[in-house]
This record gives structure tokens, sequence and C-alpha cells, in this order.
């Protein structure tokens, strides 16, 4: 018959083969293959199959005796784990019958693959762009290896990794890890499966910054999601963009989209990636409003800031937020409160508030914040004009007229600022977010007051959900 048929008998699991293949094999006069793959399908031959087994690489000589074979008119199967043109032999028999010229018949059966195998058990990890790249250097330098890690990381490729680590390969799944992490954020989703579709099997999902290479060994495929990558009830997600522009709960609008791939190039670009999530957070939300790197120097977060004021906005029965100005209450996301039940209030125009001010000699400002002090005391205050009302609060403090549940101070200006802030530093019982210096402004108030207000969000960087 002289006939070679090549195939991928997938990860390992009979549910997994296709019926093409199972056909082949019950067909066929003689099997090749690696020692280990063979008892995969020994119940699928005929008594009288010729068997032709050999180890770790030796995958030349196990083609040559399958042309051998097929030269003495057999039909013969060599045998592939995964699908036979991926990282398998299907090449090997192709270049060896160019080769070698012989008039043989090849046919090529598909099979399901180790990653595909290991991404359906992950979730939907491949679900847009991705590339295979194997790190076993064998026979690929690692020069080329490493530029086509970067490659890929740079492109924003989903990766799945085969050949991750064995005893002697030890170090080059770190060093991917290090590229990736020069490209990516670092909660980028990172599955990883051994022994899919086999005894044994054992799925973790993590991020990018927790995963550990020395978790995974020859047995294990990692997959790597792209910057639109996500986990949602402990299943790993690349979208395809089905959703994109919808108002769905957690499908990702064209608007969050730009703002999630400008937070990741922000991040990116940080002199320092060593900081507390809460930090980064509101660091990443003042960049973005800003483009102003400096904010790394000046923007001061106390310890677990965002995530204290978050709690208290919405399980701690404060349910209002309080601007020195208009501005800056129009800057703060009208879907973060409607969807967390806050109201903003600004008292600058409310009646009374100027007469109030001209009859105590202080600034409307001023007044407009005594006001809310005696109707909210425990409100997040948030300051992106007036130095005057931060200091007038600070006073009310130490009074002991309020407690609020949270301050960002960011006035702006030249008069008062710098004081301002130093003002409300003694108060370390309060959670605060202070841009120091003269900067600050009613914008950056407003984009820190979102980052609070987004919070859950921010352990897998996806900013915008309300934009």
């Amino acid at each position: 018959m002289k006939k070679i048929t090549v195939i991928g008998i997938g990860p390992g699991s009979r549910g997994d083969m296709t019926e093409a293949a199972i056909g082949a094999l019950r067909k066929c006069d003689a099997v090749v293959g690696y020692n280990v793959y063979l008892p995969f399908v020994r119940d699928l031959l005929r008594p009288d199959v010729i068997e032709a087994g050999s180890g770790m690489k030796q995958e030349k000589a196990r083609v040559e005796k399958a042309f051998e074979l097929a030269m003495e008119d057999k039909n013969v199967c060599v045998v592939s784990s995964g699908d036979a043109g991926i990282y398998g032999m299907a090449p090997l028999v192709l270049e060896m019958q160019r080769n070698i010229g012989a008039d043989i018949e090849v046919e090529i059966l598909p099979g399901i693959s180790a990653f595909q195998k290991a991404a359906s058990l992950l979730g939907a990890p491949v679900g847009h762009d991705f590339c295979v790249i194997s790190l076993s250097d064998l026979m690929t330098p690692w020069q080329v290896i490493e530029r086509r890690i970067k490659a890929a990381a740079e492109a924003d490729f989903v990766t799945a990794v085969y050949n991750p680590r064995s005893v002697g390969r030890y170090w080059q799944l770190h060093r991917l890890k290090e590229l990736f992490l020069e490209s990516r954020s670092p909660s980028t989703p990172v599955g990883y499966v051994r022994q899919a579709g086999r005894d044994g099997e054992q799925r973790v999902l993590t991020t990018l910054e927790k995963f550990d290479p020395c978790d995974v060994d020859m047995f294990t495929v990692v997959i790597i999601g792209n910057s639109m990558s996500y986990e949602w009830n402990e299943l790993f997600i690349t979208p395809r963009g089905y959703y994109r522009g919808e108002d769905s709960d957690g499908a990702v609008g064209k608007g969050q989209a730009i703002m999630m791939e400008s937070f990741r190039t922000i991040e990116r670009e940080l002199s320092n990636q060593n900081i507390s999530i809460d930090r980064k957070w509101a660091l990443l939300h003042a960049i973005h409003t800003t483009a102003d790197f400096d904010m790394e120097n000046i923007l001061t977060v106390d310890d677990d800031a965002l995530g204290k004021i978050y709690d208290s906005l919405t399980s701690g029965g404060v349910r209002t937020i309080v601007t020195d100005v208009t501005m800056a209450a129009s800057g703060i996301r009208k879907g973060a409160l409607a969807r967390l039940g806050i109201e903003v209030k600004c008292y600058l125009n409310e009646p009374g508030i100027a007469e109030y001010a001209a009859a105590h000699g202080i600034t409307r400002t001023q007044a407009a914040i005594r006001r809310a002090v005696d109707e909210h005391p425990d409100a997040l205050f948030v300051f992106g004009n007036a130095p005057t009302a931060l200091m007038e609060l600070c006073t009310l403090i130490r009074k002991h007229k309020a407690c609020p549940c949270g301050i960002v101070a960011a006035p702006v200006g030249f008069v008062h600022v710098c004081e301002s802030k130093h003002m409300v530093k003694p108060f370390v019982e309060i959670p605060k977010i202070i841009v120091e210096g003269r900067k600050g402004g009613s914008n950056l108030a407003a984009t820190l007051t979102n980052a609070i207000l987004c919070r859950p969000d921010a352990e897998l960087l996806r900013p915008g959900r309300d934009v």
C-alpha cells in the first residue's frame, strides 16, 4: 500500500481523538511512535500490528523506520501527541520524504493540540490573536527564541508556552516572565495546565506577577493573556470584542478599551513598579488625566486609603461626597455614583453662603465647607481648587466637628496651597490622597475620586467601567 499516515492523537484522552485518527489506527499494519504515546492507542490496534517505539530524541530514527515499513508495502501510522503539525512529527515526515525522494503517499490527520486542551480547561483564553512558543533550545538557538518572546509580548499576543521547563532548562521560563513584564501588566492573567487530558490533570489560574515558573514542568502548558484578558468566575477569558460599545455588565466598551490600553502604557513607563496597588491605582488615574509623570514624585497615598474610603462609601453608611467647587463635582463619574448610590454635593452656590462668608470675613469656599460639615460631617471631602476650604476642614476636624471618611487634597495655586496640604497630614486616622506642592486641580481631584469609586477594578487593571 506504501502509505504513511501521520496522526495527531490529541493530549491523551480518547474523547479528544478524532474519528479519522481512530479509523486510521484501526486499519494500519504498523504503528511508529514515542514509547510514552503508544500505550494511548494500543487498544485500537489489531493484534498483528507491528509496533515500533523508541525514546526521546530518536525522532529521525522513528521516521526512517516508518519509511522502511512503508516501502515493504505496509500501511503505517506515525503517532504524535496533540496535533502532528504543531511541534509534532508531520514536518519531519515530509522533510524526509523530500530528501529521500520516496514515492509513498503521506496523509496528515490533525489532532487537538495540548494548548487547545489546556485553553478549554482554563476557559477561553485564546479568544483573540495568539501565538505558540516553545522554550526548547535543542534545535532553535536561545537568541532566536528570546527574539520571538519579545515580539509576542510587545505585540500583545495571547501566548501559549510549550516545553516551559525541564531539569536542564530551569531558567528560560524565568526569563520569559521577565520579558513579558516589560510589556505587560503584572495583573495579566496567566493559566497553566499540567497533564491536560490525562490522569493527574492540574489546572491553575494566577497573574503574571504571581506566576512562579518553578511550579511547572515539561508536562505543563502555560498560557499568558493579552491586555484585554481577564479572570471571571475562576475562568480565564480573552474577549473577541462582540460586546464592545455595549453597556453590558462585564463588557468592555470602546472608551473603556482605550482607557485600559492607556493605563497599561502608563504602567510600563512608571519608574517604580514596586508600589502598593492603592498607590498605583491612584497614580495611574492621575497620570492618565494630566500626562504628567511627576505625579510619581508628588502623589501621596495613605496605606490602603482607596480601599478604606471605598468601604466607608459602600458599606460603612456614608453616602455623600463633598467637593470644594462645582468643577470637581462635575468630573466625578455619574455612572459610578448611580451604581453605588452615592450623591455629590457642592455648597458653594447654596442660598445664604455668600452672605455668611461676607458677614464672617471668610471665603465662600470656607463658608461652604462649614455648611457641608454641619450636614455631612463624615463625608468624603474632595478639594481641587480652594486651599482655604481645605484649611477650614482641618480646623473643623481639630474642633471635633468633622470626621471625614476620607480626604482628597489636590488644591492648586500659589497662595496657601502647600500649607493647606501640610495641615491635613497630621490626621493619621483619616485616609488621605494628597497631591503635594503647588500642583492639583479640579480635574485631578475628580479623577482621584473616580479611582476610589472603581477600586474593585484595580487588581485586574480594568479602569473606566463607568466611562
